[in-house]
């Protein structure tokens, strides 16, 4: 095995001998050359006696090479992404069944991104190349959760920490995490779509988009969603009527929300066109996203949950209590990793995370719909 060594670099720059460090561990001088030409490795106490003699590691005097990192690996994968990710985008895997999925993750002001590999090029709508760091068996035990709801990284993070099992989230409208469980693209969808003929949430739209689909659903929470507005509300915004001022700017949500349907009633109830809302047409893709656009001075209001308000600090007009629904196929229940995910669906200590971080009641949280 080849050892990088240093001995005779380190020797000089000390200014000592070959003869002299040969005095001080007890060999002959040759024995020093022999060592510094590479013809002799030196045994573990003859290396230890000459790192002390010159006052370093012997990590400093003999190393193995340093091997080069293997070239990252190319793969076309799904992304889970609304719109084309950039070329040099951070991603992570994770696994359903055969099919590969990448979901795109941002960086913060303050530290880079988790990430398992980069986007190198776009292809098809909805698919990408990807350069893949490593193909770790690890990212087959994840499970991919699509949805809005802010709130399921507190699920995510507390599932890992009781169980390893790691949860990817995917940032989606309802209509958008459906349609991918639909594709099976991911394990579980998060939902929140009010059915207006009956006010049930989501058991609707699944029974008539996934006919004959043997389904399973479970509340995750139920939240408060209504106007957000800057602290002290200093336009005095406090119905949907108020939407149509002309001193109101408004920012929407993605076609396919939850949020943007709840709009579209609301606006109906109030007598109010859509065309006459400052805003409309502008579209932050989640509730925080909207939420933050308010605290940026972007817009003057949006519809989000009550727990977006909370994190950035700005009032709240509460309109409508809804349900937010995980929606999965019935076969994913005998995956462990979803098993895990259920279990935490019944602890105390998310509940109360829920209730404390969020304002969520969690009265139903872990029930099963169907």
């Amino acid at each position: 095995m080849k050892i990088r060594n240093q001995l005779a670099a380190v020797r000089k720059s000390r200014g000592v001998s070959a003869a002299a460090l040969a005095r001080r561990v007890g060999v002959g001088r040759q024995t020093i050359y022999a060592i510094e030409a590479g013809a002799y490795i030196p045994n573990t106490a003859l290396a230890l006696r000459l790192a002390s003699a010159l006052e370093v590691s012997v990590e400093d005097l003999f190393s193995l090479p340093t091997e080069p990192s293997p070239p990252a690996e190319a793969m076309a994968v799904d992304v889970l992404a609304a719109s084309p990710p950039a070329k040099g985008q951070p991603v992570r895997l994770g696994r359903i069944g055969p099919r590969w999925v990448g979901v795109p993750v941002g960086a913060s002001p303050y530290y880079l991104p988790e990430a398992d590999g980069v986007v190198s090029s776009p292809r098809a709508p909805g698919k990408v190349d990807l350069l893949v760091f490593s193909k770790d068996e690890a990212y087959q035990k994840r499970l991919v959760l699509a949805g809005c709801d802010p709130a399921t990284e507190l699920l995510a993070r507390l599932v890992e920490k009781t169980s390893g099992v790691e949860v990817v989230t995917a940032a989606a409208s309802s209509v958008l995490a459906l349609d991918w469980l639909r594709q099976g693209k991911v394990h579980v969808a998060g939902s929140h779509l009010e059915d207006p003929a009956s006010g049930e949430f989501n058991l609707p739209f699944l029974r008539r988009e996934f006919p004959g689909e043997d389904l399973t659903v479970f509340t995750f929470a139920r939240w408060e969603e209504g106007l957000v507005i800057a602290p002290g509300n200093p336009k005095r915004i406090r119905k949907p009527e108020h939407l149509g001022r002309k001193d109101v700017l408004f920012i929407n949500r993605e076609p396919g929300s939850g949020s943007r349907a709840l709009l579209r009633r609301l606006l109906h109830e109030a007598g109010l066109p859509a065309s006459r809302v400052r805003g409309y047409d502008k579209v932050a893709a989640g509730h925080l996203a909207a939420a933050y656009a308010v605290l940026a001075g972007e817009a003057d209001c949006c519809l989000a949950t009550r727990s977006a308000a909370q994190i950035f600090g700005l009032d709240f007009v509460p309109l409508r209590s809804e349900r937010y629904d995980l929606v999965m196929r019935r076969q994913m229940m005998e995956l462990p990793a979803v098993q895990a995910l259920l279990n935490v669906l019944q602890r105390a200590t998310l509940r109360r995370k829920l209730e404390m971080l969020a304002g969520y009641d969690t009265t139903e949280t872990g029930a099963a719909k169907a």
